[in-house]
Formats: structure tokens, C-alpha cells, sequence
């Protein structure tokens, strides 16, 4: 299992599983798992023109990810932006369905490019991978206070000189950049995956952005590398693990959400009905004392 093939497996599982579970934080803090789901699939599109005309499909990816961003942002600008999110998808699988219909030997990466294919990862994949999620996990850092603010207090960013629009599409454009660089060797299904259980679960562990984010890294990670582990001994697709781990993973935070809020309503009903708490109880002081027990 840590030999052989596997080794650059388990190196891009944990690169694509850090940047998914950082830029997944941000799709779930804006509400934005349509888009996540979008631009991937949207690339999916250029992935098999660039096979059809001969060149790199990292290429062909990275074209129509960032055109499908772009696209988002341009239609979402003046409109609603589900309607602008769903005709991008919608254009861009049209034109990926015309490309697939001029041949017949895209079969095997048609299939790699929608469900991954991380246990057959090549030695010549790694340095692309790495350099990507380098750049992307950059662009993250720098766009990350000016994203935080706009994403929970977009009047406040507004004010600050951080326009609305310029922040979404410093959005998208980092969600096309994470595309780019993921889908080539997890493929659509599991980089969207990534996108939003971890962080998902994340949110619900805890409301602290930074630890939040650093939860929903941990929490994609291990997710992969349960997955890989699992799919080696069982023979089943590293994708339906990472699907049910995920959920599995948001299901466990909102059932943890649950019993603290559980917890707080009897801690408060009980202060109700009894008293203070004497965990939050201030000292009384006297009446009796006067100025000289002040």
C-alpha cells in the first residue's frame, strides 16, 4: 500500500485534499456549492477539445475553467446568479457533448476525468500537481482577509473599497484555479466532494475562521487517505469512498451542532428555573458593608 504506484498516490490524495478542504471553506461560507459543482464540470468540456485537436488537456482545462468562472461572473452580475451558474454548466456540457461526439476513443478518459483515477497516478503528474496547488493555496492567502470580510459582511467590505463583484470573481476565478490543477487526478465528482463535506463539517465544528479552515484540511485529508486505504483493500472506486466519508463526516458535525445546542438550552432553562449557575455566578457584595467595604 506505500510502495510502488501508490507513493505518488498518496503525495497528490494529500496536496489536492489540502487545497480542496482551504477553497471548499470559502464555497461553503458563501453558499456557493452550485458553483463548485459548475466549473468543474464546465472544464470537463475543454479536458476533451484539447483531446480532440491533440494538445495537453491541463490546457484545454484550464481554458474553459476560468472561462466558465468568467462566464459566472459576467451573466451573475446583472442577473440571478443560480440561473447565471446553471447556464454556464448547461453551455459548456453542451459543447462537451458536441467535442465527444466527433470520436470514439475518449472512453478511458471520459471516465478519469469524471470519477479520478488517484491509484493510477504517474510519476510526470506530480510536478504539475504540486506547482498548482502552490500558486492556488498563494492566491488563497492573499485573497483571504478581503474574501472573509466580503463573504460575512459584504456591507463592511463594501465600505473598506472591496466591490462586491471584485470579490466574487477573485472567487471564481480561485475555485477555476483549484479545478485546474485537481480534476486532471481526482477527477469532477471527487474534487466536489472535497469542496464541500470537509468544510461542511467544519463549519459545524466550529464557527472560528481560521480554525475552521485548518478543520476542513484536516478533515479532506483524512477523508483521502481513508479513501485510498479502503479502495486498496476492497477493490471498490476511491470515489464512492470519499462521497459517504464526507457526508458521513457533515452528518457527525451537524449531530454535534445538535447536542451542544441541546446542551446550552438545558444549561439555560435549568438557570432559569434554579438560579444562576454557579459556573457564571458573580460575588454579591453586601449592602451592609457600605463605603468601607468598598
Amino acid at each position: 500500500m506505500f510502495s510502488g504506484f501508490m507513493v505518488n498516490a498518496w503525495i497528490v490524495a494529500t496536496i489536492v485534499a489540502v487545497v480542496g478542504g482551504a477553497v471548499g471553506f470559502f464555497v461553503v461560507l458563501r453558499g456557493s456549492a452550485f458553483v463548485a459543482h459548475a466549473i468543474p464540470n464546465g472544464s470537463f468540456a475543454g479536458a476533451a477539445a484539447a483531446s480532440l485537436i491533440g494538445i495537453n488537456t491541463l490546457i484545454g482545462l484550464g481554458v474553459f475553467a476560468f472561462g466558465s468562472a468568467l462566464g459566472i461572473g459576467l451573466l451573475g452580475r446583472r442577473g440571478r446568479h443560480d440561473v447565471a451558474t446553471a447556464l454556464t454548466l448547461v453551455f459548456a456540457l453542451g459543447l462537451g457533448a458536441l467535442f465527444l461526439s466527433f470520436t470514439v476513443e475518449y472512453a478511458p478518459e471520459i471516465y478519469s476525468l469524471l470519477f479520478g483515477e488517484v491509484l493510477g497516478i504517474s510519476a510526470n503528474q506530480l510536478g504539475p500537481t504540486i506547482v498548482l496547488a502552490a500558486v492556488c493555496l498563494v492566491v488563497l492567502a492573499l485573497l483571504y482577509r478581503p474574501l472573509l470580510l466580503s463573504s460575512t459582511l459584504p456591507d463592511s467590505a463594501h465600505a473598506r473599497g472591496i466591490p462586491p463583484y471584485a470579490a466574487e470573481l477573485a472567487f471564481l476565478i480561485l475555485v477555476a484555479l483549484a479545478t485546474t490543477m485537481t480534476v486532471p487526478v481526482v477527477g469532477t465528482a471527487l474534487i466536489f466532494s472535497l469542496m464541500i463535506g470537509p468544510p461542511a463539517a467544519a463549519r459545524a465544528f466550529t464557527t472560528r475562521p481560521l480554525t475552521a479552515v485548518a478543520l476542513s484540511v484536516a478533515i479532506a485529508v483524512a477523508v483521502a487517505w481513508a479513501a485510498i486505504a479502503l479502495s486498496y483493500q476492497t477493490n471498490w472506486p476511491v470515489g464512492f469512498y470519499v462521497g459517504v466519508i464526507s457526508a458521513a463526516s457533515y452528518a457527525a458535525g451537524r449531530i454535534w451542532t445538535y447536542a451542544r445546542r441541546h446542551r446550552v438550552a438545558a444549561r439555560g432553562e435549568a438557570t432559569k428555573n434554579g438560579g444562576e449557575s454557579p459556573r457564571f455566578a458573580r460575588p454579591i457584595r453586601s449592602s451592609s458593608t457600605g463605603s468601607a467595604g468598598s
